[in-house]
């Protein structure tokens, strides 16, 4: 019955999701989490390896510098990923850049698995910022992929797989980073490299899957393969609505113009697009959900934990976290605690109180409702805000003059 909410037939709409996510927002909360495990071991381990090289110790505030910089370059590798993702994705589309990335975090699992065997803590540095170069591409790629190989009606439900593979993948790292299992001084460089089994699980099975049917439909002008993987996807059926919708993007993009970052800021019908887009990221950064995962340890001693208590705390935090996401579908460094700590001690969390109380309300009376719209009725609801009453409606015959679509930063 193609009515119903979860169909047999359409075994790859569910299968496909997962595994997306399992290369896609799964590493990234992964390396969120993990680093803070063999925190100790590698601090040990970089002073060990000076002392071998030059005969004398490290001073203490520059092991821990090394160490900030090893958390921190993460952070940079996935900030020029993302910079580069939006470029590479619409060139080469998205399944090939997905099982490209998955290679960049192969080889960041090697760096990491033979760090100790080389005396090397710069391919710890080396690893940390390829794992962020490939996550900052796997985290962009993964909502979009999936939200194109989905039916409208469940578009909601499969982009709800992005935030329970991250908090998966944060409470993964924190199971296995437990000193049982791999958080031991023997096993750490494996325990660091263990998320390239889940690159590698997605590297051999993407290629099975088709491309996204809009990617076939626009940019490639095929409109039988589309059609081909709208039946591998989405089962027998049906299915003219949302080709229908497909092919309303491909005549409005046939008058778009392609926009830099100057003119995505200038563009007044992108204007509410930014404003919360703007404000989404901000409130992730800010939030102080980073700062418990990156200093966790710090904030927990702080707070008067026994030692070998707090692993256990911090695994229940996230937890909690991924319960949450489970329950409720709902980047880089975060240094703000960091900052605030030792000034304010725990109420540096009132702080990020604040900041998602703004973001909730902004958030709730102006974020357009997307269950069950196409791009372009969504598109239409975001001209009232950047238009008010001068907003041109978009119907089924009726495009906007001017359709503008930012493809490349």
């Amino acid at each position: 019955e193609t009515d119903s909410l979860f169909p047999a037939s359409r075994t790859d709409t569910f299968i496909q999701p997962p595994l997306l996510g399992i290369g896609g927002s799964f590493p990234y909360g992964f390396h969120i989490s993990v680093i803070n495990y063999p925190s100790v071991h590698i601090r040990k381990f970089i002073n060990e390896t000076w002392i071998e090289r030059h005969g004398s110790p490290l001073h203490p505030e520059t092991i821990m510098l090394l160490w900030s910089f090893i958390v921190s370059v993460y952070g940079i590798g996935g900030f020029l990923g993302s910079l580069c993702c939006g470029y590479l994705t619409t060139k080469y589309r998205k399944k090939k850049c997905q099982m490209c990335t998955n290679l960049i975090m192969l080889v960041a699992a090697l760096f990491m698995a033979f760090s100790k065997t080389a005396k090397s803590f710069e391919m710890i540095l080396i690893g940390r910022f390829l794992y962020g170069i490939g996550t900052g591409f796997s985290l962009n790629i993964h909502p979009q992929y999936v939200g194109e190989i989905s039916p409208k009606k469940l578009r909601g439900f499969t982009n709800s797989t992005v935030a329970v593979f991250l908090t998966l993948g944060k409470l993964t790292g924190q199971v296995i980073g437990l000193r049982e299992i791999l958080g031991s001084e023997a096993l750490w460089p494996w325990l660091l490299a263990s998320s390239g089994l889940s690159a590698l699980v997605q590297l051999v099975t993407l290629p099975f899957f088709p491309d996204s049917p809009s990617y076939l439909l626009i940019q490639k002008g095929n409109e039988e393969a589309c059609r081909k993987a709208i039946r591998k996807l989405w089962g027998e059926g049906d299915h003219q609505a949302e080709i229908d919708d497909i092919m309303k993007e491909k005549v409005a993009m046939t008058s778009t113009k392609t926009l830099r970052v100057l003119e995505v800021i200038k563009e007044r019908s992108l204007r509410w697009q930014l404003y919360i887009l703007m404000t989404v990221m901000t409130t992730l950064q800010l939030c102080g959900i980073n700062a418990i995962y990156f200093y966790s340890f710090e904030v927990f001693h702080t707070a008067k934990f026994e030692e070998y208590l707090i692993p256990y705390v911090s695994l229940g935090v996230g937890l909690c976290e991924c319960l949450s996401s489970i329950l409720y579908f709902y980047f880089p460094y975060s240094v703000s605690h960091f900052c605030l700590q030792d000034n304010l001690g725990p109420f540096c969390f009132l702080i990020f109180l604040g900041i998602l109380a703004l973001s909730a309300i902004f958030i709730y009376l102006y974020l357009p409702e997307t269950k069950g719209k196409s791009i372009m009725e969504i598109k239409a609801e975001f001209n009232k805000l950047n238009f008010g009453k001068k907003e041109t409606s978009v119907t089924e015959n009726n495009f906007p003059k001017e359709q503008l679509f930012c493809t490349k930063l």
